[in-house]
């Protein structure tokens, strides 16, 4: 790959300057909001930031005082000594606003980014599962985390640097202009806009690449944690060497990226450098010309060349300043991005929550599909009464999964409805519905916890014999009195530390504590052995006793009991009745039953 030297990167085109003012300032507009929320504070923090610069000024006025007052004798005893008195409580006054200044708005920042990064975090969890899907969490989290670093850096050098070195310039200008020719106030103002103009279009210039830092540097966190997640993939392929190469390839584009942003770095400070030397230089012409012409005396002198120093120091900061600024506004550009991301599932306006009692459920002519273009159901209806359970199979692809997705409203359906308790769900309150409703998924995920605490998220708030209950009801107690640490077990990372059957009896353990008044068995017990599944399958029966359960089933002798089964093929519902009627009906179900019992019987000869 070719590399070009930042010298001769092209400068962005007008709409494009245009188009990154427009959203630097929508970006700094959506943080106002959480500043204003504490204005008291914040006009308190700024009566102290301007007391502070009243102070600083005052210094050098002081000391020219001091100085003019030494060179003459009948005053060398009384003045010197006031004037230095005053200028020790001068020097104090600045730190004391200035931490004063500090103190009072610290809580300001940091509730202002607690704020934002709950709002984020909320947000994240209240979007569709489809965003969910498509995310790149290595990205995401990198993202939250720039994002959070740079309201904090944004807020304390836009009020606590860019303001107070504004107000400074402000009345040092106004100083020079009241006391001496207007030469020194031109010269000054002339190199604070030639350096101001300069640093603007070269930083301008340079947030093109810190854009594009970012963006690669979320790239390669994301393919670190994806190979680090698949670890076990990675090793059963043995692919550690191609993984290395693909984060090396998105680091070597980073490292890229950074040695422009360097390079433009050092061509601004060197630029930045020259324009406050010739200013300075400039103004101590001037100054010393006018001692040696007797219109300024060695005080005036002093009085000028402290003004300069106060004024150009911070302003050569102020090139660091703008620029990070810029990189602050950038790194906030994503994580608001995630907070107007559209939240695909909204309760409506005016949403009830679930009413009490029986929660029948009702799948009423619905049609849906993840894209337009790739329908999944097609006019899919059924009914579960009361304390029914009602068991759905089906080829791979079917859509039988989809349908849990859609009764736990991670979608809406394109057409027809779904009810409970003859409640339209889009009606009903997203986290109303969900507590009524508790899920064994296929693939169960677990927190990165002990076992106790993933039990016991099922109902937060739960004691420790309630937990140990749960567990007992779904047959894993004995596996965990059996570890050293007992309930204190850590699962790891996605719960990889437990097996594929321990995991599923932990989710089964969630779902008896919750006490639903929905149950969801998504092949539930796919990851157990034979004599497990035996024993927890009658305590799966136990506990949807009195409750509306729906069963996604792969293994047909799993929903013998079902009180009505669905043949589901292609999106729709080719055939439905009970176990008998369907067995008896000769059609998919009894083809698919003839199946597994020849896959059944081969497989004996293997456990014999």
């Amino acid at each position: 790959m070719r590399r070009h030297n930042s010298s001769t990167l092209p400068l962005p085109a007008p709409d494009t300057a245009a188009r990154s003012r427009s959203r630097d300032w929508a970006t700094i507009r959506t943080l106002l909001p959480y500043l204003w929320e504490y204005r008291a504070r914040v006009t308190l923090a700024m009566a102290c930031l301007i007391a502070a610069k009243l102070a600083n000024v005052g210094v050098p006025l002081v000391l020219k005082q001091i100085v003019d007052g030494l060179s003459a004798t009948q005053q060398a005893l009384a003045l010197p000594v006031a004037l230095l008195l005053a200028y020790g409580a001068l020097r104090l006054s600045t730190t004391l606003f200035t931490e004063l200044r500090e103190l009072i708005f610290s809580r300001v920042t940091q509730r202002a980014v607690r704020k934002i990064a709950l709002q984020v975090f909320q947000h994240l969890h209240a979007l569709s599962l489809r965003f969910h899907l498509a995310r790149q969490t290595g990205g995401l989290t990198r993202d939250i985390e720039r994002g959070t670093r740079g309201i904090s850096s944004l807020i304390q050098f836009t009020l606590f640097s860019i303001l107070p070195t504004l107000i400074e310039i402000a009345l040092v200008t106004g100083v020079l202009l009241a006391k001496y020719e207007a030469t020194f106030v031109l010269i000054t103002f002339g190199t604070l806009v030639v350096y101001i103009a300069y640093t603007i279009g070269v930083t301008e210039w340079r947030t093109n690449f810190r854009r594009t830092m970012n963006e690669l540097d979320s790239k390669a966190n994301t393919r670190a944690v994806d190979s680090l997640l698949n670890y076990e993939t990675v090793k059963y392929f043995g692919n550690e060497g191609y993984e290395a190469r693909r984060y090396d390839e998105s680091m070597q584009r980073y490292e890229a990226a950074a040695i422009k942003s360097q390079s433009s770095l050092s061509l601004l400070n060197i630029g930045q450098s020259a324009i406050i030397a010739v200013g300075v230089t400039l103004i101590m012409w001037q100054a010393t010309q006018g001692v040696v012409d007797g219109r300024m005396t060695l005080g005036d002198l002093v009085l000028v060349n402290a003004f300069m120093i106060q004024l150009y120091i911070p302003l050569n900061f102020l090139g660091v300043i703008y620029r990070e600024i810029k990189q602050s506004v950038a790194d906030m550009e994503r994580l608001f991005a995630l907070i107007r991301e559209n939240a695909e599932i909204r309760d409506a306006a005016g949403a009830a929550p679930l009413d009490p009692g029986a929660a029948p459920i009702a799948f009423e002519h619905v049609h849906f599909g993840y894209e337009p273009d790739r329908q999944i159901l097609f006019d899919v209806s059924f009914e579960i009464p009361p304390g029914k359970t009602c068991a759905v199979v089906g080829p791979s692809g079917s859509g039988k999964s989809t349908l849990a997705r859609l009764l736990y409203r991670f979608y809406d359906v394109n057409e027809g409805r779904i009810t409970v308790n003859g409640q339209d769900i889009r009606a009903i309150q997203q986290s109303s519905l969900r507590a009524e409703i508790g899920i064994v998924p296929q693939d169960t995920v677990l927190f990165n916890d002990t076992i106790e605490y993933n039990i016991g998220y099922g109902k937060p708030g739960s004691s420790q014999d309630e937990i140990i209950a749960a567990a007992k009801a779904a047959h894993i107690y004995g596996f965990i009195a059996s570890t050293p640490q007992g309930m204190n077990t850590m699962v790891g990372e996605r719960g990889l530390k437990l097996s594929g059957g321990e995991k599923q009896r932990v989710a089964i353990a969630r779902a008896i504590l919750k006490n639903p008044r929905i149950l969801i068995f998504d092949e539930a017990t796919s990851a157990l052995d034979s004599t497990s599944e035996k024993a927890i399958q009658a305590e799966l029966r136990k506990i949807a006793e009195n409750r509306t359960t729906l069963v996604i089933a792969h293994r047909l002798s799993t929903i013998v009991d079902a009180d009505e089964i669905l043949v589901l093929d292609r999106g729709r519902i080719v055939e439905r009745g009970n176990f008998a009627d369907l067995l008896s009906a000769q059609g998919v179900f009894a083809h698919m039953w003839a199946l597994q019992q020849e896959e059944a019987e081969g497989e004996e000869p293997l456990h014999a």
